[in-house]
């Protein structure tokens, strides 16, 4: 995105425990604001810490549908609208746009969750017409980030999902998963339940800057033991694979989540679109300096020249000798440690709409 005009960050705009570096405008916004000095010295002072912030979001559904042709599902559930973890990758960005507020330190402080998504999902598997497909969890934003601790809407969402025999299957960043394997476990045993971890490096330091208030990458394969030992299918997801900056740690990526019980592994290039792409240019001024030209011209070379490309079944792959060298080398990766992608079908015949209080028994 280039339709606004933009400048690098500046020193006090970066906050700790962020991954933006800044809080640009919106697409949407006609209008930029400018800082400028009243001649008290306000440019030179340091802004305070940013604090995250929570509001109810009033949604009338809670089942997103999307009719994508290079994505395996059709439906899927989100919690909640932006993201603590403040990864400054997150394709998910753009959405804050919508609500009226920035996709870079709005995104991941000004947070938005939805405390009747249980009963809204129990109504709409009640519909007569509805017919049970695989659920997706955390396909938008990370439905285990820091604020579930307490509102507990994911464990409830998948509380109802396990009442109605309903498949899902959950990508996260976070190990709080394991919270829940007392759900999981038994849904996997049905056929019903699957579990992708997020692991993008292994350097703690590289993680604290990218994915600032992510689980740390040791917990992450924590987790990842812990759910393969519950008898939970569990797979690594690599997701974004970064040229120059994550791709050199591929092969220990998967072999350390082969060592902790993972059984499959997937991997998706970085995709920039919208807002993403200067907020992604920005973190690298900042925390890749001597690396930034060359990570986005190895980008634009797989991308066609340009910062992306958003062309079904090229979004998540890119194009060129530099995706394909990092597709080989991910697919032998895999399959030296035995983790190849697996299709780990789930069972939708099992979906059925438990009894409730005052239901009329049917003589069926």
């Amino acid at each position: 995105m280039e339709t606004l005009p933009h400048t690098p960050p500046q020193p006090r705009t970066l906050r700790k425990g962020r991954g933006a570096t800044s809080n640009p405008p919106s697409r949407y916004d006609s209008q930029v604001p400018v800082e400028s000095d009243d001649g008290w010295g306000f440019l030179d002072e340091a802004l305070p810490p940013l604090r995250t912030t929570v509001e109810d979001d009033a949604s009338r559904s809670i089942i997103a549908r999307n009719q994508s042709p290079d994505l395996p599902f059709d439906r899927s559930i989100n919690p909640y609208r932006g993201c603590e973890h403040g990864c400054v990758y997150c394709f998910a960005r753009p959405t804050h746009a919508y609500l009226g507020l920035s996709p870079g330190q709005d995104f991941e402080t000004r947070l938005f969750a939805k405390p009747h998504a249980a009963k809204l999902l129990e109504a709409e598997l009640r519909k007569p017409d509805y017919q049970c497909r695989f659920m997706a969890l955390g396909t938008n934003t990370d439905p285990y980030q820091p604020i579930e601790r307490q509102r507990r809407i994911t464990r409830d969402v998948l509380q109802v999902l396990a009442d109605y025999n309903h498949p899902v299957g959950i990508v996260t960043k976070s190990d709080l998963v394991t919270r829940d394997i007392d759900i999981l476990a038994p849904m996997a045993a049905k056929g019903l339940a699957r579990v992708y971890v997020s692991v993008t490096t292994l350097d703690r330091g590289l993680a604290r800057t990218l994915e600032p208030r992510a689980a740390t990458p040791v917990r992450r394969l924590d987790a990842i033991r812990a759910l393969s030992a519950a008898g939970i299918p569990t797979g690594v997801s690599m997701a974004p694979i970064i040229p120059a900056i994550n791709d050199a740690e591929i092969e220990n990526i998967l072999a350390a989540a082969a060592q902790t019980g993972a059984s499959a592994a997937m991997g998706l290039l970085l995709r920039l679109p919208l807002e993403v792409a200067p907020l992604f240019r920005e973190w690298l001024a900042v925390h890749a300096p001597l690396k930034a030209d060359h990570v986005m011209n190895l980008l634009r070379d797989m991308r066609g020249g340009k910062d992306y490309d958003a062309q079904w079944h090229k979004r998540m792959a890119g194009n060129g000798p530099y995706a394909a060298l990092i597709t080989r080398c991910f697919d032998l990766a895999a399959e030296r440690h035995g983790l190849a992608i697996r299709d780990w079908a789930l069972d939708r015949a099992q979906f059925a709409l438990p009894p409730r209080t005052g239901d009329q028994l049917s003589f069926l």
